[in-house]
């Protein structure tokens, strides 16, 4: 997280204000201003083409954040997310992950059964796992994105495309549309090529092999029916072949293309506000205004544009296998630090860097002080103060944050006694911690260490419980003692570190052979962390005991 934002917050919803610390009251601010009728709808939503990845979370979160401002003014509020689940299969994705969150490859499934299944809508395609009790693919992965909310604590309700289509909810909108045919077309050939007097803005599903067509035949208004040819459907510049089967579908078994649909589902749900990422503002969005406007005579939601951001340095994307769940993430990472990440500024571009989750979790721990007055920062005090508390779960003064770098040097041992002693030692914990801070605090340490696996970085080494076995020289062996008196003495890490440096000449040993006996007789390895500094963060009695070989 290399990209600290100064300006984390901004102010920068929908609209041109310019007075709030909080980029979510100025949003909350605009639909306020519309007198919108309650409960006020926030949206968002997603076509569950693969893996439920961090950057769906971007919707999720900038919608959370204005709905819990509106909650906090009175209102009644109403946060849904839509599983775009009629959506066809275009493409197969090259990584999946099942009910546990484990990540599979296409070896790992029946990846022909989804290559059959191209062009079907997801909630008519086969879950890929056989373990699980998802009905469809649609579902599975549906499933997946509404956990990841609930495990970041976002109480949003999920909705079914599949489902509100066949529970007719679609209907009049679908009728309206159809029924004034032309003039549809004529607001969308604005938009999108290929818009002649032969387009009929709805898909049906062919009943004999379940795939989308757009081979609109003939509409029935009265009795809500559309007659098809199955000929396919274009997606992504190649066109997926149809069975050739001829049919009728009513249109709760089809679905509206996405320019309609998206300012359809405005209408059908009453939505208040909706954030997107900028693909839409360049795209749909003003094409969805324009049909919301003057094809449906519906306002459409405040908008909010955000910028999306990269994973380590590269694009997110399901169908390439590049992304992190929240799943991964929160092995990582507490929940309020990943809520933190989100409540930054949307309209400035991040990298969330795996590698230096430390920058990320040293930024959240001093936004964390400065709203408790410890740290002194007029870039970001206003922010933090009005902020900080939609991004925890309870405000407590008490809590302690362990630094996350010094957490992973914890997680070297798997004694929690030693663990706390050395929090201690440094002063994270004193004797008027309480119980329960104290444990919260130690609870960084499983996910500090947890990364420092994932990345097999400097901090990926193990403090040995017991003395290694070990064979020294004399020489060595008094220079070990030596360094022991020095630590009992009670220097600190960095005089430690420098007379490792002095001790070997005055015993006739090698500097690299001395750093080496350490090593061998902490972490039983050949290298390790800058041994001093982490001798001086270790228990005292610990250190001299195991320099002198007596445990």
């Amino acid at each position: 997280m290399s990209d600290a934002d100064t300006d984390a917050g901004a102010p920068d919803g929908g609209g041109e204000t310019d007075h709030h610390a909080f980029w979510a009251d100025d949003v909350a601010d605009e639909v306020e201003a519309r007198d919108p009728t309650e409960p006020i709808v926030v949206k968002g939503g997603v076509s569950p083409s693969g893996i439920p990845h961090l950057g769906h979370f971007n919707e999720i979160m900038r919608g959370y954040y204005v709905a819990a401002v509106l909650r906090e003014r009175g209102h009644e509020v109403r946060q849904v997310f839509t599983s775009d689940d009629r959506d066809a299969l275009r493409k197969v994705p090259r990584t999946l992950a099942d009910a546990d969150w484990n990540l599979v490859g296409l070896g790992e499934v029946d990846a022909g059964a989804l290559g059959r299944n191209l062009g079907v809508p997801y909630t008519d395609i086969p879950d890929p796992f056989d373990e699980c009790d998802h009905h469809s693919y649609g579902e599975h992965f549906t499933a997946l994105l509404a956990e990841s909310a609930d495990r970041i604590g976002v109480p949003v309700e999920m909705l079914s495309n599949t489902a509100m289509y066949e529970a007719g909810e679609f209907d009049d909108v679908v009728h309206h549309v159809l029924s004034d045919a032309d003039h549809a077309r004529e607001v969308l050939s604005a938009y999108q090529d290929g818009v002649d007097d032969s387009y009929v803005p709805f898909m049906a599903q062919c009943s004999a092999c379940h795939k989308l067509t757009t081979d609109v035949r003939a509409v029935d208004l009265d009795a809500r029916t559309v007659d098809y040819v199955c000929s396919g459907l274009e997606a992504g510049g190649q066109q997926i072949e149809g069975c050739g089967h001829e049919g009728t579908a009513t249109f709760r078994e089809g679905k509206l293309p996405w320019r309609f649909e998206w300012p359809a589902q405005w209408q059908v749900l009453g939505v208040d506000f909706e954030p997107f990422g900028k693909d839409h503002a360049e795209g749909s969005w003003p094409s969805g205004r324009d049909i919301a406007e003057n094809v449906l005579g519906i306002e459409p939601p405040v908008p909010m544009t955000y910028e999306w951001f990269t994973l380590n340095g590269e694009p997110l994307s399901s169908s390439s296998g590049n992304v992190v769940t929240v799943d991964e993430v929160l092995e990582l990472l507490e929940p309020e630090v990943l809520r933190y990440f989100f409540v930054r500024n949307p309209k400035k571009a991040k990298d969330f860097d795996v590698s230096r989750l430390d920058q990320l979790v040293d930024e959240f721990d001093r936004f964390e002080r400065v709203y408790f007055g410890e740290v002194d920062d007029d870039t970001i005090d206003a922010f933090a103060e009005r902020a900080y508390p939609f991004v925890v779960d309870d405000v407590r003064a008490e809590r302690v944050r362990i630094p996350y770098t010094f957490a992973a040097v914890l997680g070297m041992t798997d004694d929690p006694e030693l663990r706390e002693q050395m929090a201690r030692n440094e002063g994270h914990l004193t004797d008027d911690t309480p119980e329960w801070a104290v444990d919260a605090a130690l609870a960084r340490v499983e996910k500090a260490r947890a990364w420092a696996e994932r990345m097999d970085n400097e901090y990926n080494y193990r403090l040995q419980a017991d003395l290694p076995e070990t064979d020294f020289e004399a020489g060595m062996a008094d220079a070990l003692d030596a360094l022991a008196d020095f630590v009992e003495a009670g220097h600190a890490g960095e005089e430690i570190q420098g007379q490792m440096y002095e001790l070997p000449e005055a015993y006739g040993v090698e500097t690299g052979d001395f750093f080496n006996a350490g090593y061998r007789l902490f972490f039983d390895a050949d290298s390790g962390p800058r041994l001093g500094e982490f001798l001086g963060e270790l228990d005292q009695e610990f250190v001299v005991r195991r320099l002198r070989r007596d445990g």
